[in-house]
């Protein structure tokens, strides 16, 4: 019903920059904020931040530090992060996912991209 792709994601120095963008397809009518998790392998998946279509509600978690920004293009059914400063330990495969509330579980989350990786090196 919804389709998530999201790109954006490669290699990058300590300090540098990425945008990841998450293009969404299919019935996305029925979806109402957006997220975006990340997971480091050997660790839970974690909400990094999210946002309502609306832009009402914006979420990031602790460990962004200002560091990250999530928008949204709605015109283009797109949502970015740019992500700035980056740590060796932002490391982890990042997952774009859509939501019919606004929630910081991932079982809140209907509909999964495939992922992209994000690599910082030091």
């Amino acid at each position: 019903q919804v389709q998530l792709i999201e790109s954006g994601g490669g290699t990058v120095q300590a300090g540098g920059s990425l945008r990841l963008s998450c293009a969404a397809s299919g019935r996305t009518f029925s979806t109402y904020s957006m997220g975006w998790f990340r997971q480091a392998p050997g660790k839970d998946r974690e909400l990094v931040a999210a946002m309502t279509w609306t832009g009402d509600n914006i979420w990031y978690a602790r460990f962004v530090g200002g560091r990250f920004t999530i928008s949204t293009d709605n015109a283009k059914n797109t949502v970015y992060l740019q992500m700035n400063s980056l740590k060796p330990e932002d490391t982890a495969f990042y997952y774009c996912a859509a939501s019919t509330v606004f929630g910081v579980r991932s079982t809140e989350y209907d509909h999964w991209g495939q992922g992209t990786q994000v690599t910082v090196s030091s």
